[in-house]
């Protein structure tokens, strides 16, 4: 019987401490691995530990990636920083080149979706892995009430993401490299503009709003498939009667309740050409803002050659305004007697119809893109493929009566 026994005391078990294996061990709730990496200025060895991993096989992968780096002299040490943090600092810095509404948008995302998920983990600790199932359970729970998100949303979230763990790698050197490249995300499937209005019932819609004094927007919207913010912020220098231009300069958005002016989407101005006859209205359109200038006197708020698009008292339009003002007018055609009701449709349809209806009359895809201001004309042929697809199918029959119909 040994001494501690014959005394009558029992001993408690020690607790066991955390064991290192192969550079890799668990302490408290997360796992950690260390690794031996050469300053390169004084060529001593020292031990650098990384934590924050949910399980030991995360720790593991992040372990051999920093081993082979070290060895090779690319090894960048981590820090302690979190995910939420770095992407707090990384809107700060990024306020003055991202657009406001677009800042605005990305700091929704990110506190939404991304911080309650995956805002306390360390940013060198985000794994592929960790975001795949960000997305994941943003799509099957991550919305409000429980429900899920559509994957165009996790898109977005991707897309921030992207940018910021982009510049993490790029910029501030704090990760060697882009969780976000090797994170799976939902399938997303393109939703195509539907052939909302006939060019007949655009014209229906036209004729039925002319009595309202803001009937010129919705007729610069379809002819020239210009966004909202751009024809809200196009002033009348911006109109050239005698050249049949406008030039789109800019854009407005409200953000926070505040009236923003920046640019147009793609960062670039353009110039769209008119027909006869939207010139004649916008030339009608002015005499009548002369007349309501005339006629507020002093109380009249807009300034000299100030927007095209304003209040009956010369402020500036809330871009919700004609969006609403829209479905008001095609409610008030559909209650007219002896008139074809128009189907359902939005503002931001007319500059589909416009682009359907180029595409369908043969005008080359580049031409297009140019009018309604993308960046890309892969963009317009992504938006608009039905269309292309359309075109396509009639290619052979054309071509044939080209060829044939040669005497």
């Amino acid at each position: 019987m040994t001494d501690s026994a014959s005394s009558g005391k029992v001993r408690k078990p020690s607790k066991s401490k955390p064991r290192l294996r192969d550079g890799v061990m668990k302490r408290g709730k997360t796992w950690y691995y260390v690794i031996r990496v050469t300053d390169p200025e004084t060529g001593v060895s020292k031990p650098k530990w990384v934590g924050g991993f949910l399980d030991e096989d995360a720790a593991k992968e992040a372990r051999d990636e920093a081993r082979v780096k070290a060895r090779r002299g690319e090894y960048i040490d981590r820090n302690s920083i979190t995910v939420a943090d770095y992407l707090d600092e990384w809107l700060d810095a990024h306020a003055v080149e991202i657009k406001p509404k677009t800042l605005a948008n990305y700091r929704y995302l990110i506190d939404r979706h991304v911080k309650p998920n995956i805002g306390g983990l360390r940013l060198q600790a985000v794994r592929p892995g960790q975001l795949t199932k960000l997305y994941r359970d943003l799509v099957t729970t991550g919305g409000r009430s429980g429900k899920g998100v559509s994957p165009r949303t996790v898109a977005h979230v991707h897309s921030v993401l992207r940018k910021a763990f982009g510049d993490a790698v790029r910029v501030d050197e704090l990760i060697a490299s882009n969780p976000t490249e090797r994170a799976k995300r939902p399938r997303l499937h393109h939703d195509e503009p539907g052939k909302v209005w006939t060019p007949e019932q655009l014209r229906a819609f036209l004729i039925s709003a002319e009595g309202h004094r803001l009937s010129a927007f919705f007729r610069l919207a379809a002819y020239t498939g210009a966004r909202r913010g751009e024809l809200l912020n196009l002033r009348w220098p911006d109109v050239d009667f005698d050249g049949s231009t406008i030039h789109i300069k800019g854009s407005v958005a409200f953000v926070a309740g505040e009236r923003i002016e920046g640019t147009t989407k793609s960062g670039r101005s353009r110039v769209v050409s008119l027909d006869p006859g939207t010139v004649d209205v916008l030339k009608a359109h002015r005499k009548r803002q002369l007349a309501d200038k005339l006629k507020a006197g002093e109380f009249w708020k807009g300034a000299e050659d100030g927007h095209v698009f304003t209040t009956g008292w010369g402020g500036p339009i809330h871009p919700d305004s004609v969006s609403s003002l829209m479905a008001t007018l095609i409610k008030a055609h559909n209650g007219a007697d002896n008139v074809e009701p128009l189907p359902h449709a939005r503002l931001h349809d007319l500059r589909h119809v416009h682009a359907t209806t180029l595409l369908l009359a043969g005008v080359p895809v580049h031409v297009v893109a140019a009018r309604l201001g993308h960046a890309d004309p892969a963009i317009t042929l992504r938006v608009y493929a039905h269309v292309v697809n359309e075109q396509l199918a009639e290619a052979a029959t054309i071509f044939a009566g080209r060829v044939d119909g040669v005497a």
